[in-house]
């Protein structure tokens, strides 16, 4: 594995979309991806951010990315590896998954 943390970024809110109803919010999923993630990768190597689309002036923020989400071209929570969508909505920890090995993650042995 490189020696860098690979970026996990998350773009949600407080409100769930209304396409979202049934799913969990935004700052839920990121929670959530972090304890997924650590169990299978461990807690090194990864760099969690999580930006709240309804907030002004977030330092490391991509406005553009937050414009389409406002936009409705994109749904939140909205979840990145690298600066890639890797998932949007309801995110798939297949996909999330994926795309941090494609980065250089190793699973943990759990042996």
């Amino acid at each position: 594995m490189n020696e860098q943390n690979v970026r996990l970024t998350v773009y949600g809110a407080e409100v769930k979309c209304a396409s979202c109803v049934n799913a969990p919010g935004s700052r839920e999923t990121y929670e959530w991806l972090q304890a997924a993630i650590a169990r299978k990768y461990g807690e090194t190597g990864i760099s969690y951010e999580y930006y709240d689309i309804n907030s002004v002036h977030q330092e490391g923020a991509d406005g553009m990315i937050i414009q389409q989400i406002l936009d409705d071209e994109l749904f939140y929570p909205l979840v990145l590896v690298e600066n890639e969508i890797v998932g949007e909505g309801n995110p798939r920890l297949k996909n999330i998954y994926k795309a941090l090995e494609n980065h250089g993650l190793q699973q943990l042995d759990h042996s």
